[in-house]
């Protein structure tokens, strides 16, 4: 039986504000994408924008991150709604 990809590894990428052009400042592979997911959303910085890769390969954008992360680490000023 295979896991459920919450429960899958994943790798998140942290780029810092207007200095995304040279590549990721943090790159970090968490257990799970549940993990990773936590992770993004307690990034102290407002102006940081993760991606999450999965081991399937998709790529998770700082907009889907801003959605889907757990409400109790929602960082606070992203994507309002």
């Amino acid at each position: 039986m295979s896991q459920p990809p919450m429960e899958r590894p994943a790798e998140l990428m942290v780029w810092h504000g207007t200095l995304a052009a040279p590549g990721p400042r943090e790159m970090r592979r968490y257990p799970t994408l549940r993990a990773a997911l936590a992770a993004a959303a307690q990034t102290g910085d407002p102006e940081a924008l993760p991606w999450i890769v999965t081991e399937d390969g998709a790529v998770l954008s700082p907009h889907w991150i801003d959605e889907h992360a757990p409400r109790i680490v929602a960082r606070p000023g992203r994507f309002p709604s």
